[in-house]
């Protein structure tokens, strides 16, 4: 990997029921501080660094668009969000187009920071590899995946993220000191503030 600058994507994953949530519509509209969820996740890796932002859509899409207006941002749709999380993964990086890395994140992760996106950026222009962050000795959320491991995300499958990806590559992992917003997502109801 060669120095900074490099091209991150973005790409957030919002198109789940959020079943646990108890209520109906998506879960990452739910505010927090003011803002849907989703449109905190955005904001945060936009101001952290990355080069473009997808989003992956799917029950009520037309709502998480509707949220994200006047951001920049690309809507890549999933019909099949219902079968699980690594078909949203897919659709996201199967969208994207010539960049050297991609920062999955989830769309219920309200506060991750500017700042841990851009330590992990930072991170992967340094050393090329996988950038996972930590607190607390807690591996959290999102993670930047460089190009070369794209075909292995492309072939994830069930209700399930990359984390079987990463644990096969450990030895190309570098973890990255962040804030409790990379542990912290809303599941339920009592997930949130107030």
């Amino acid at each position: 990997m060669g120095n900074p600058p490099c091209r991150v994507a973005g790409v957030v994953l919002a198109a789940g029921l959020g079943t646990r949530m108890g209520a109906s519509g998506s879960k990452v509209l739910r505010p927090v501080d003011g803002a849907p969820m989703v449109a905190r996740v955005v904001d945060a890796l936009v101001a952290g660094g990355v080069s473009e932002v997808v989003v992956v859509t799917g029950h009520e899409a037309a709502a998480v668009q509707a949220a994200l207006t006047g951001r920049a941002v690309r809507f890549v749709g999933n019909p099949g969000f219902a079968e699980g999380l690594s078909t949203s993964v897919r659709a996201g990086i199967a969208a994207l187009g010539e960049v050297d890395g991609a920062l999955v994140a989830l769309g219920d992760m309200p506060w991750v920071s500017a700042g841990d996106v851009a330590a992990l950026i930072e991170a992967f222009a340094r050393s090329g590899r996988i950038a996972a962050p930590v607190c607390e000795g807690r591996r959290g959320n999102p993670v930047l995946w460089p190009a070369r491991y794209f075909a292995a995300l492309g072939r994830l499958e069930g209700d399930v993220g990359a984390r079987a990806v990463l644990a096969a590559h450990t030895d190309d992992l570098e973890t990255v000191p962040a804030s409790r917003g990379v542990l912290r997502d809303v599941d339920t109801p009592e997930d949130l503030p107030g």
